[in-house]
């Protein structure tokens, strides 16, 4: 290499050496092929065997790297790539001229390059677009009077032939859900062409000589259409202009804002009924909430069949934490807009309440409180008795986070007023739950949150206070003595089955039976429940109670916190599958790992 450079005495840059060695090999392999005959066939050495111990078991628990994705959409590669380095616009001094020029450079672009399986292939041809598009969104945005009537139609059919085409099948086609924090997107490996039409698409619509009469013969509801199939490519860069380009066409085209939100219905519909996978609900819904932003009162009766048919089932899916923040914006911009539609919206929200997924039960708590700050007085009474009986379920909840965040309530000014002014009603629905998790939850942070709740309820009315305590305490007698009554009359069945002859059999079956004849049941009460003096609160024991749990509390925080990483369980199984796995060490380079066989 160092005598060709010496005899031509130029240099060879680092790109133009690597290009030179790649085709070199490519060249050698398909000589290679031709004289075999093929490729390579059974006396070829096999690959090497996949890997059974990808996850390396350690004493911190598995470390698992995730390389980045990529993957390139399926493009109709054009045959004839190699193009001609026009002039620069900016050269052009004619209008004519310039105009044709430009239209040779938007024709130019629609030629589509290979970047997923040769990406090295055609790099001169690949630059000469590149620029051409660089040099175009300059020209847009710098310039005045250059989208002429002619400019329209190639521009449109530059942006759809290079944009418009089938997407990469799903990296995820099973809808797991995407964590923004521990897997990396599938990113599209021909975005660097498709970044710059993507700009100049919209430097088109954002300039001042752009007229929406003359592109609706162009924009229309088909283009509408293939542009919201590309709402569900994996790659967020592409989503996020996507976003943009379709609130640029709703505001621009007047005609067809009703067809865009139809389309972004059926979306939704077919993500909530059939496929509960799609990538880019989060930026459809952030479109909607500027969309809802603007709606006229009274509103229409189509938006309100969108809020409650399309946007509340929305919180069914298991993916709801990758939109839920988008979500909730749009929800609490249709209570302030209308106000009367709150008691259907938090009915609604109860009736989709989590039971067994406390993650997503803490985000209908965020939401909910959101829209507890909107809400009106009035309608704050007509669900203040199913919300309320909701929240003690919280407040009961052995998930320490679901508990935190129903307990938070009680920080808010406006919830509190709204509490105050129905003290009567909220309390003996509160209590309880109140009561027996300050003595029975396991999480002492939760203790101090209900003893500062409690006493901001005692503090609000201290004789009301006083007579759901003694109700409470009676309603406990009563359940005690039921329970008793119910013991003394099995207790009488048992005496009467005693006498039958078969007794021991059947007696010895279910004392051996845990399952059926449980020791220690659930739903046994504690005798200390059952005292009036134990059920009795008073504002000196909240009081002290409270602080004693804020000190405890203020003392782990001195504490770092670290998180421990479970360990892998060992199976003897995939242990001894890990021990007899051989490697196919005659055809691999590279010595075995003693760690890894």
């Amino acid at each position: 290499m160092f005598v060709v450079v010496a005899a031509s005495h130029t240099f060879v840059t680092l790109s133009s050496i690597l290009c030179f060695v790649h085709e070199q090999q490519v060249l050698i392999v398909q000589q290679a092929i031709k004289v075999v005959g093929g490729p390579p066939g059974i006396n070829a050495p096999p690959p090497p065997p996949t890997l059974i111990n990808k996850i390396k078991y350690q004493p911190g628990g598995p470390v698992i790297k995730k390389d980045k994705r990529q993957s390139s959409s399926r493009f109709n590669i054009s045959k004839n790539r190699e193009l001609q380095k026009l002039p620069l616009l900016t050269e052009t001094q004619q209008g004519n001229e310039r105009e044709e020029l430009f239209i040779q450079k938007l024709r130019q672009c629609c030629v589509l390059f290979d970047f997923e399986s040769d990406p090295l292939s055609d790099l001169k041809w690949k630059e000469v677009k590149r620029t051409a598009l660089h040099e175009m969104v300059e020209y847009v945005t710098k310039n005045k009077n250059v989208i002429t009537e002619a400019i329209y139609p190639e521009a449109v059919n530059m942006f759809a032939v290079n944009l418009f085409r089938t997407l990469p099948p799903s990296s995820n086609p099973n809808g797991a859900e995407f964590d923004p924090e521990e897997d990396e997107p599938t990113l599209e490996a021909a975005w660097p062409h498709l970044q710059l039409v993507y700009e100049f698409f919209l430097r088109l619509l954002e300039s001042q000589d752009f007229q929406p009469s003359v592109a609706k013969r162009y924009i229309d509801h088909k283009f509408v259409l293939q542009l919201l199939e590309l709402f569900d490519s994996e790659d967020p860069r592409e989503r996020d202009f996507l976003k943009t380009t379709l609130h640029r066409i709703y505001g621009k085209f007047l005609g067809l804002r009703a067809y865009i939100r139809k389309q972004i219905n059926n979306v939704f519909y077919r993500f909530i009924y059939e496929t509960e996978h799609h990538n880019g609900i989060a930026e459809l819904l952030e479109i909607l909430g500027s969309i809802i932003n603007g709606f006229a009162l009274p509103l229409k009766e189509e938006h309100k069949v969108f809020l409650l048919k399309v946007l509340l089932p929305l919180h069914k899916a298991k993916s709801l934490s990758v939109y839920h923040p988008q979500l909730a914006y749009c929800v609490v911009q249709f209570l302030e807009k209308d106000p009367s539609l709150t008691e259907p919206v938090i009915r609604n929200l109860l009736k989709f309440w989590p039971k067994t997924h406390s993650p997503k039960e803490v985000m209908f708590l965020n939401e909910l409180e959101e829209i507890l700050d909107v809400i009106e007085p009035a309608e704050f009474q007509k669900v203040m008795d199913p919300l309320f009986r909701q929240l003690a379920k919280c407040v009961s909840s052995p998930h320490f986070q679901v508990a935190e965040r129903a307990l938070y309530y009680w920080n808010n000014e406006y919830i509190m007023s709204l509490i105050s002014d129905n003290y009567s009603v909220i309390l003996p629905i509160m209590y309880p739950a109140f009561y027996t998790n300050s003595r029975n939850h396991w999480n002492k942070t939760i203790h101090g949150l209900i003893y500062n709740a409690l006493k901001l309820f005692m503090e609000m009315n201290q004789k009301v206070f006083d007579e759901c305590t003694q109700q409470y305490s009676q309603d406990r007698s009563r359940e005690r003595r039921l329970m008793k009554e119910r013991d003394e009359a099995w207790s009488r069945v048992e005496a009467l089955a005693k006498r039958h002859p078969n007794y021991n059999v059947a007696n010895k079956y279910l004392t051996n039976n845990p399952f059926l004849y449980p020791q220690n049941p659930d739903n046994a009460l504690p005798e200390e429940d059952g005292d009036p003096e134990q059920v009795s609160l008073t504002l000196e024991k909240i009081e002290a109670k409270a602080n004693e749990v804020k000190k405890m509390t203020n003392v782990n925080k001195v504490k770092p916190l670290l998180r421990r990483k479970s360990d892998l369980p060992q199976d003897s199984y995939t242990m001894r599958a890990l021990s007899d796995h051989k490697r196919a060490d005659e055809y691999l380079v590279t010595p075995p790992d003693s760690n890894n066989c």
